[in-house]
């Protein structure tokens, strides 16, 4: 148990925080949830259905857009009214529970979807949805638990601590999925050259389709420490209460927010540069695969090295969160990001800033090329500074927000992120229809990001929504 001291007007109010055992397994929920992110809406799942179920790959494709939309229009609208009536009700851990129920069943029920069964679309998109509500609403109240376990001086690295597991989780599920469940249709065999494990059937696609219940197991598994070991907030009022009190409150936080602008002008700036971020990742793989024609196998392999960069990404921001404030790692790897997609505009198969290189060999080594191999490298920078800009918004809003309503502000802080997530796709789209240049497209991200350096540099950092002297 951890003792510090918060001075107040009166006094020295001691404050106790609970063992490393406590911290630890919050930190694991992070691990826990990160499969659903990796394997279903990235790696694996996604795809397979984009390709193996839906009638075509653009219909696939833009029907999982769609659903993705749904799901963030209701996680958008709800998140600040579920956090507010959470902090009204004091607990956290119910909210969890709950929300990952519905990321487990959702994410379970994809196992149905086999190949061709295109009257599963509609199913397997429901399934989709439900999940990723649940997993999005159930990280809001977890990282709501966040003030109660560390010192504040120490939320930064709590913060890239849990982002870096997460990252870890992620590479793990992935390989596990590649290298022994997921096999080739044509060789029947895994990334590791083996026969898939269960006797799952390649040409059903079940290596695929299991990524849908381990994600499930995973989260179950995983997250049982934090509901063993880590402490709730206390119980404050019963759930009829609470709704009154907790809209009653946040009508009365969002009439306030023009009263705090430095809050107000940091949920812009995350909504902005979360946007960027969220379409870079998005359409960083389908720009290598039209730039160099990567396959499946390599864009996993490039998605692993990305996620090993952000691993150490996240564990370092930490560390410099709570050295140099989460302002300026957020503005550092801001500035990177912004660099990096401008080299990478200037890579092209034959040259890279403008010099000529050798282009890549038709069926040559993995990455063989001078060219992939600075696209790897920038690739890396961006995973890299990914994971501390993520971990870095979130301690500071734990910093900022008012100490009796962070539950809310972390639903605000969801609902920034998610309310025009759909800019960033749609403005890629609409310039490369227009321009046919997929370059023209990815240099749009440019924009976010100077957007939110600007904003960001009118933030003055508040602690617990007091402005220091």
């Amino acid at each position: 148990m951890t003792v510090t001291s918060i001075v107040s007007s009166d006094a020295v109010v001691p404050r106790l925080y609970p063992p490393r055992r406590a911290v630890v397994s919050w930190i694991f929920f992070d691990w826990a949830a990160q499969p659903y992110f990796t394997l279903i809406t990235t790696f694996v799942f996604a795809p397979y259905f984009a390709t193996q179920i839906a009638p075509n790959a653009a219909d696939g494709q833009a029907l999982w857009g769609f659903a993705t939309a749904a799901a963030g229009i209701v996680i958008a609208l709800l998140s600040p009214v579920l956090g507010a009536i959470a902090d009204a009700t004091g607990r956290r851990k119910p909210w969890i529970a709950a929300f990952g129920a519905m990321l487990v069943v959702g994410a379970s029920l994809m196992w149905i979807g086999a190949p061709h069964h295109q009257e599963l679309i509609a199913p397997l998109l429901g399934s989709y949805v439900l999940a990723t509500i649940g997993v999005e609403f159930a990280t809001v109240f977890n990282n709501a638990m966040m003030p109660t376990l560390v010192p504040p001086e120490r939320i930064g690295r709590l913060s890239g601590t849990g982002w870096a597991t997460g990252y870890i989780g992620g590479i793990l599920s992935l390989i596990l999925v590649l290298g022994f469940l997921a096999a080739d249709t044509g060789s029947g065999r895994t990334l590791f050259g083996l026969t898939p494990l269960f006797g799952l059937d390649p040409v059903l696609h079940e290596g695929d389709r299991i990524s849908g219940p381990l994600t499930g197991i995973w989260f179950v598994v995983f997250v049982l420490p934090m509901f063993l070991f880590t402490p709730d907030y206390p119980a404050r009022h019963r759930l009829g209460v609470a709704l009154r009190e907790g809209l009653s409150e946040l009508k009365e936080t969002l009439r306030g927010l023009p009263e705090r602008p430095s809050t107000l002008i940091f949920l812009i700036a995350n909504m902005i540069y979360t946007d960027g971020l969220i379409s870079l990742y998005a359409f960083g793989g389908i720009y290598a695969a039209g730039i160099f024609g990567w396959n499946t196998i390599q864009l996993g392999t490039f998605g692993i090295i990305l996620a090993i960069a952000g691993t150490f990404g996240g564990w370092i921001g930490g560390k410099l969160d709570d050295a140099f404030g989460s302002k300026r790692v957020i503005a550092g790897t801001m500035t990177l990001l912004l660099l990096a997609i401008i080299a990478i505009l200037l890579v092209n198969t034959d040259s890279i800033v403008f010099i000529p290189v050798t282009p890549p060999q038709p069926g040559g080594a993995l990455f063989a090329s001078s060219a992939e191999r600075a696209y790897l490298v920038l690739g890396c920078v961006i995973g890299a500074c990914g994971a501390p800009l993520q971990a870095a918004s979130r301690s500071l809003l734990v910093r900022m927000a008012p100490r009796d309503r962070v539950a809310q502000y972390f639903g605000l802080f969801a609902l920034t992120g998610k309310v025009t997530s759909f800019t960033g796709p749609l403005l890629i789209g609409v310039v490369t229809s227009i321009t046919a240049s997929q370059k023209a497209g990815m240099a749009v991200l440019v924009l976010f990001f100077l957007v939110g350096l600007v904003l960001l540099a009118r933030v003055k950092v508040q602690i617990n929504g007091v402005v220091p002297a």
